[in-house]
């Protein structure tokens, strides 16, 4: 199926790759040439035709591929992705066996030896999603080697690379019986709406499940909780099921309201005792500070990037700023849930721009506890931009 293509890496990126690290970026390639199919079986070697590595050609972000194997002699191929895949499931025993979670990830890209696909699971369907046309090229192999492998309700796939510069709308059924959507998970005992069949998101982050529960059992009860881009609301369901005295969920984005009050109702709150407000985060900071609103609570989860009408959003140049904004509208005492999933900057210096903002508003704070990506996110520690997820709780002193 595969012809094998040599590309030769430049020395000073051997000893980074010999040890362990799985992207091949662009830099690091001395004959990079166009003519490189997405999907080619690559042999990574030195300046003078060491082995160093194999992997796939696909172009994702910043890099052109990954590697997959440092054994000269594997083939990439059918039985290749089986032995990953059912690494992989075995490593998530625990989770298939809790009753009280139904879905999370049970295969993380490079955390789990391929990267440029995730598996997730909800309530006995899976869902593919693969990054670039290399990974793609080998669907054949991986969707053969889950069906082997587990027993599924359905499997769905989206395509999260793009052709022309556009999403790929489509079909997502790939096999099984389909799904009747909205399909019911659990997690840690609360309800979500998750849908598998309509665009790139699903209903719910997976990865915060450990903060939403943290803020359920430890931060909500008897508190007013601001939720800003709140998505479809899953951080003020808990609150609210924490003892939210009451909860305020704010998202530029217009679906955001119908799927927030979802979430509500398929867990018995009523969503006309929570607020829920389209507009922009930044807009509302400001209506906030000028109606001297303050709460007890504050989530901050933005994209690590995002555009409105007015205002372009940047984790890595505005963070500090939307801390600042988060602060003034804090209550003394009081809680933000700082959290950023940008890859680029690691977790001392999200905590200096922390630090930043609370030293330029002139308020102390205390750092409580902190999170990144929960077990079922296999991350490897020589590509610590795969651990992406930083969550700081931190307290306004008074």
């Amino acid at each position: 199926m595969n012809t094998e293509i040599c590309l030769k890496v430049k020395s000073n990126f051997v000893n980074k790759l010999k040890s362990g690290y799985p992207l091949i970026s662009k830099e690091a390639i001395i004959n990079v040439n166009d003519t490189v199919k997405e999907g080619s079986v690559i042999k990574l070697v030195d300046e003078r035709n060491r082995f160093i590595g194999k992997g796939y050609y696909g172009k994702q972000n910043k890099g052109l591929g990954w590697v997959q194997s440092r054994k000269e002699n594997v083939s990439i191929d059918q039985n290749f992705f089986k032995k990953k895949l059912k690494e992989a499931i075995k490593d998530r025993e625990s989770f298939y066996k809790n009753t009280e979670t139904t879905a999370f990830r049970v295969f993380n890209g490079e955390g789990d030896g391929i990267g440029g696909l995730t598996i997730d699971y909800f309530a006995g369907y899976y869902l593919l999603t693969w990054y670039s046309v290399g990974i793609y090229h080998f669907r054949e192999y991986i969707i053969q080697a889950l069906q082997e492998l587990v027993e599924f309700k359905a499997i769905y796939q989206k395509k999260r690379f793009d052709i022309a510069g556009k999403y790929i709308e489509e079909d997502y059924f790939v096999a099984g019986e389909r799904g009747q959507f909205p399909i019911i998970i659990k997690e840690n005992g609360v309800n979500f709406a998750v849908y598998l069949n309509e665009s790139a998101m699903v209903g719910v982050f997976l990865d915060q499940r450990d903060v939403r529960r943290t803020i359920r059992d430890s931060y909500a009860n008897g508190k007013t909780v601001l939720n800003t881009f709140s998505y479809t609301g899953a951080f003020s369901v808990f609150a609210a099921l924490g003892g939210a005295t009451k909860t305020t969920s704010v998202d530029l984005a217009n679906r955001s309201r119908g799927k927030t009050i979802e979430q509500f109702t398929v867990n018995d709150i009523d969503h006309k005792t929570q607020g829920i407000i389209v507009e922009d985060v930044f807009n509302y900071f400001k209506y906030a500070a000028k109606k001297q609103l303050k709460f007890d609570v504050v989530i901050l989860d933005p994209p690590s990037f995002a555009r409105s009408k007015k205002f372009v959003f940047s984790a890595e140049k505005d963070y500090t700023n939307l801390l600042k904004e988060a602060i003034a509208i804090t209550e003394d005492n009081g809680t933000i849930v700082a959290s950023t999933n940008c890859s680029t900057f690691g977790m001392e210096k999200f905590k200096g721009f922390i630090e930043t903002a609370f030293n330029e508003t002139g308020q102390r704070y205390k750092l409580l506890e902190q999170f990144s990506l929960p077990a079922d996110f296999k991350t490897i520690k020589e590509f610590p931009e795969g651990n992406y997820l930083k969550v700081v709780f931190i307290k306004k002193m008074k």
